[in-house]
């Protein structure tokens, strides 16, 4: 099998910090490159999860509370208030 170079521009602090951990548990660089590689080919798509950080809004605590409130005024427990808008002044 051929080998091909990869290269990537990081950060310096992190690239220190990768290369340590990498050492720590017994790699070097290249074959944790090549461990994130194979996992990506192997499972067809990138093996963690990427998340941006979102609205507190959308929480899983938040939409929990809203889910479980529209339940409460679907089964008539609770008051339906009308929109009372305001003007910005």
């Amino acid at each position: 099998m051929a080998l091909a170079t990869l290269t990537a521009r990081v950060d310096e602090k992190d690239k220190a910090s990768f290369d340590t951990f990498c050492s720590n548990v017994g790699l070097n660089t290249s074959t944790a490159i090549n461990l994130f590689v194979k996992a990506v080919l192997r499972e067809n798509r990138i093996p963690f999860e990427i998340a941006q950080t979102t609205d507190p809004f959308y929480s899983e605590a938040n939409t929990t509370y809203v889910k479980k409130s529209v339940q409460e005024l679907k089964a008539g427990k609770g008051t339906v208030h009308e929109l009372i808008e305001v003007d910005d002044e």
